[in-house]
């Protein structure tokens, strides 16, 4: 007796070895190396809001104001080809009515440019490549992947330090849940400016350097927990003049309890954290459990053709000499 292997019973085994194995491999090591933040990052994300600003022409604070606030990122492809990490350049503006639309940035109420270099798998700052300022903590304009349940350091630009956002809970933007987080910012000095004595309660001099003081009525941030995209943003600035040594503000410069993405902001970012999250999924979650169903099921049937395979029953050849001993002949004397 002999048993026969069919070829195609090895293919089955072969193939679904290779797709058990596959399957981990993608979850371990495709799917986080999918989860990169771009270097060709080109976005626009605008607040809009109400409140009251300084007007230089009246020299005086002007209440009721609709306030603008546009952040533009940029990556810089080359330098980020160069040093392995995402290089993106952040210019911020914020406008009233009377400054938009302006031919020139620098006409904004405020314009401030700078640049965020960033680790593409961690988002953790990187101190490189012209990076300034010098920005800390776990988040800026965007979480890391896999956003977690728990409290994140977020980098405030104007502040000029971190920010501890805290979870509240989830949300949802435009039918799309994320994550909540909130913090706030109390009065802070931040610097100093050279201005007329008048502005801050001393008419007597000339100009004096003022000191700068920021505070944040509220930031809330909506998070997308796969890739850590800003669904939703709104935050609440005030930043204000005192007489140096002084205890009270004097001038407001800024000053808005509520600036909010912009329904189209919200539509966009939405859709990207869908279109990423798809991705991720995809290579995450999707083709793995198809790939370790798919293997196991083939591998099985080529076991099971391995284990039937046909039992042939050897037969003489008639055409052969007979194996068995001719009789012998009898002799008679």
């Amino acid at each position: 007796m002999r048993r026969s292997v069919s070829p195609f019973s090895l293919v089955l085994l072969g193939l679904g070895t290779f797709l058990l194995v596959l399957a981990p491999l993608l979850v371990q090591y495709v799917q986080p190396r999918a989860a990169v933040n771009p270097t060709d990052i080109d976005t626009t994300a605008v607040y809009t809001g109400r409140g009251s600003v300084f007007d230089l022409e009246k020299v005086e604070t002007v209440p009721d104001q609709r306030i603008t606030v546009t952040q533009r990122v940029r990556g810089d492809v080359r330098e980020s080809e160069r040093s392995g990490k995402a290089v993106w350049d952040v210019i911020t503006s914020v406008d009233t009515d009377r400054t938009l639309p302006a031919a020139d940035p620098h006409d904004a109420l405020s314009f401030t440019p700078h640049r965020w270099v960033l680790d593409r798998r961690t988002t953790a700052p990187v101190h490189c490549c012209g990076a300034k300022p010098r920005i800390q903590g776990e988040a800026y304009l965007k979480f890391p992947f896999d956003v977690r349940k728990r409290a994140y350091r977020w980098w405030d630009n104007t502040l000029g330090d971190t920010v501890v956002l805290r979870y509240r809970g989830t949300e949802k933007v435009l039918g799309h849940t994320g994550y909540r987080f909130t913090g706030s910012v109390p009065p802070t000095r931040t610097g100093t400016r050279l201005v007329p004595g008048r502005l801050v309660g001393l008419p007597g001099g000339g100009q004096v350097a003022a000191e700068e003081w920021y505070a944040n009525h509220g930031v809330e941030l909506i998070v997308d927990q796969r890739t850590g995209r800003v669904l939703y943003a709104q935050t609440g600035p005030r930043q204000t003049l005192r007489a140096p040594g002084g205890t009270e503000d004097r001038a407001v410069l800024l000053d808005a309890e509520k600036i909010a993405f912009t329904e189209e902001t919200q539509r966009a970012a939405v859709e990207q954290a869908k279109d990423d999250g798809d991705r991720l999924r995809l290579l995450g979650e999707t083709v793995p459990l198809g790939a370790a169903v798919a293997g196991g099921l083939l591998a099985a049937a080529g076991v099971v053709l391995l284990a039937r395979g046909r039992k042939v029953t050897a037969r003489p050849d008639p055409l052969a000499p007979s194996a068995c001993p001719s009789p012998k002949e009898v002799t008679h004397e």
